[in-house]
């Protein structure tokens, strides 16, 4: 093989190790961490229904004000639309959530292309047969 040849290869391997590789990386512990507070969001709504349907008015909980340091409060339930509200913020920031996760998901399966297509190149450059259609590689 020439060493311009070589040259290139080389480049396009560093490229995906060093660039595309970590960027996939990186978009897919955004996505689990959306993922993550999605699910945090869909277990409040459904605390929030259940206090509701057991008519629970007040509970004592634990507030954490930061840097781990926690007040002990007593929630008092205002049923003249204050759930409303809450349950409406709720529903609205589950719909960012899950906008933002198709967002990456997007962005996770442009990355996967891109490595594919890089992939491809050098496999061109070293004149080596087309792979078989192969199960997805996790990178």
């Amino acid at each position: 093989m020439d060493n311009l040849r070589q040259e290139k290869v080389q480049r396009f391997e560093e490229f995906v190790d060093k660039r595309l590789k970590p960027d996939l990386v990186h978009a897919i512990a955004q996505r689990d961490k959306v993922f993550e507070q999605q699910k945090i969001f869909a277990d409040l709504g459904k605390n929030i229904e259940n206090l509701e349907k057991n008519s629970v008015t007040s509970l004592r909980t634990l507030v954490n004000l930061g840097s781990e340091v926690y007040l002990q409060a007593e929630v008092i339930w205002i049923p003249c639309g204050v759930y409303l509200v809450r349950s409406s913020e709720l529903h609205r920031k589950k719909g960012r959530k899950d906008s933002q996760i198709e967002e990456y998901t997007q962005l996770i399966a442009s990355i996967k292309a891109q490595i594919k297509l890089v992939c491809e190149g050098i496999r061109e450059l070293l004149q080596l047969p087309a792979e078989k259609s192969l199960p997805e590689r996790i990178f």
